[in-house]
C-alpha cells in the first residue's frame, strides 16, 4: 500500500490513524466555523474539513426538497424527520473566499491541516492559493471527471468519497486521477443516510477497497456515537472523518450524528487506545512476560515420596503451579527417567535428581 504524506504525517498501513473532524455541514458562517476549528484543535485532531461551493451555481432547482432527521431532545433521544429545500441548507453554510481565507489562517495557527470538499474549479484554485495539502471530491461528484482532473493536476492529495458509487465508478475516478499524474489518493468508505442505517454502513467494504487499490482507505462516518469509527479503525481504516457540532439539537442536517465538544477528546482517546490494543501481527513476547507467565503455568511435582532408583510413572508425578520446574512438555522425557536421589512428596522435581535416556540436564 502506498503511504501518503499529509501535513507532516504519514497515512497508511502501520501508521497512526489520521483523525479529521468535519465541520462543513455544521457551521452557519464565519463565527461558528472558527469556533469549530478551535474545538478540533483543542481536542488534538489532525485536520479540520469544510465544504466550499456556491449554492447559487450548484443547485438549479431552488425548491428541490431534502429530508433528514433532527434530534429533538438529548435526554429522551426523540427525533423528527424534516424536509426543506436543499438550496436553503447549502446557503446557510456558504461563505466568500475572504472568509475561507480567515478559516484557513486560524487552522494554520492552531496546527490543523485544512481540507475542503469543492464544488467548482474556482474552489480548487482557492485551495491552491491557500497552500492546502488535500482536496476532497464528494461522492456525488465521483463521475465529475472535469472536476477530478482539475483537482488531480494540483498535486494535492485527492480524497475520494465513494458514497453511493459503484466499484466501477470508483475505479474510473481513480483512473482519472492517475491519468492526470496524481497517485496521492485516499479512498473513503462513506455510508449513505443522515444518519446512516446500520445496514447501509458496509464496513467490510474497507477490506474490499484495500484489496482493490494500493491506496490508504478512510471511513467517513454518518452514525451517532463512535462505535462504527472504532470498528473501522480495527478493520484497517487509515483515516477517519467524523462530523462535529456545538449542539446536536441544532435543527439542520448532520447535527444529529455529530460529536459535541465534550466528546471530541474521548473520541480521539478511544482510537489511540485501540491502536495500542491492536498490537503486532507477530506474537512477540517480551522477556518479562515470558518470566511472569511461569507463575500460572505448571511443572512436575512428586505425588508421593519417591525413593532413589525408582523409574518414574504417571502415578508418581503431578503437574502443579507454579511452572518454574520441569514443564509438562517434557513429560515423555520424565517417563524415561529414573531417580538418583530421594524426592519428598510435594517437592518440585529437578533434572539433577534424575538419570535416564532422553533427560536433558
Amino acid at each position: 500500500m502506498n503511504t501518503i504524506h499529509l501535513n507532516g504525517r504519514l497515512i497508511g498501513e502501520n501508521q497512526p490513524c489520521f483523525i479529521t473532524f468535519e465541520a462543513g455541514p455544521t457551521h452557519d458562517g464565519l463565527e461558528s466555523a472558527l469556533k469549530l476549528v478551535s474545538l478540533a484543535a483543542n481536542a488534538g485532531a489532525d485536520a479540520i474539513k469544510f465544504q466550499i461551493f456556491d449554492p447559487d451555481r450548484l443547485v438549479s432547482d431552488k425548491k428541490q426538497q431534502f429530508s433528514y432527521d433532527i434530534l429533538v431532545d438529548k435526554d429522551s433521544g426523540v427525533t423528527r424527520t424534516v424536509s426543506e429545500p436543499l438550496y436553503d441548507i447549502l446557503k446557510r453554510r456558504s461563505m466568500n473566499f475572504d472568509q475561507w481565507r480567515s478559516v484557513k489562517s486560524a487552522a494554520d495557527e492552531l496546527g490543523l491541516a485544512f481540507f475542503a470538499t469543492v464544488g467548482f474549479e474556482e474552489d480548487i484554485d482557492l485551495l491552491v492559493e491557500l497552500n492546502c495539502d488535500s482536496i476532497k471530491i464528494a461522492s456525488a461528484d465521483v463521475n465529475h471527471f472535469p472536476l477530478i482532473s482539475r483537482a488531480a493536476k494540483t498535486g494535492m492529495v485527492i480524497q475520494l468519497d465513494t458514497g453511493n458509487a459503484t466499484l466501477g465508478e470508483v475505479e474510473a475516478a481513480v483512473d482519472c486521477c492517475l491519468a492526470n499524474g496524481n497517485d496521492q489518493i485516499i479512498i473513503h468508505q462513506c455510508p449513505s443516510g443522515y444518519p446512516a442505517r446500520l445496514e447501509s454502513i458496509h464496513l467490510n467494504m474497507i477490506h474490499t477497497l484495500k484489496e482493490m487499490f494500493p491506496f490508504p482507505v478512510a471511513f467517513s462516518d454518518h452514525t451517532p456515537g463512535w462505535e462504527m469509527d472504532i470498528a473501522a479503525v480495527a478493520m484497517g481504516a487509515s483515516l477517519v472523518e467524523k462530523t462535529i457540532t456545538r449542539d446536536r439539537t441544532t435543527p439542520s442536517v448532520e447535527h444529529i450524528f455529530s460529536l459535541e465538544a465534550d466528546q471530541l477528546m474521548p473520541f480521539i482517546a478511544s482510537i489511540r487506545d485501540l491502536e495500542k490494543a491492536k498490537g503486532d501481527r507477530r506474537r512477540m513476547l517480551p522477556q518479562e512476560q515470558l518470566q511472569n507467565r511461569k507463575a500460572i503455568r505448571r511443572s512436575a511435582y512428586a505425588a508421593t515420596d519417591i525413593a532413589p532408583g525408582t523409574k518414574l510413572t504417571e502415578q508418581l508425578i503431578e503437574y502443579r503451579r507454579p511452572g518454574y520446574g520441569i514443564a509438562p512438555t517434557d513429560h515423555d522425557q520424565l517417563m524415561a527417567a529414573t531417580t538418583n536421589q530421594p524426592i519428598g512428596k510435594g517437592e518440585a522435581i529437578r533434572w539433577n535428581q534424575l538419570t535416564g535416556v532422553g533427560v536433558v540436564k
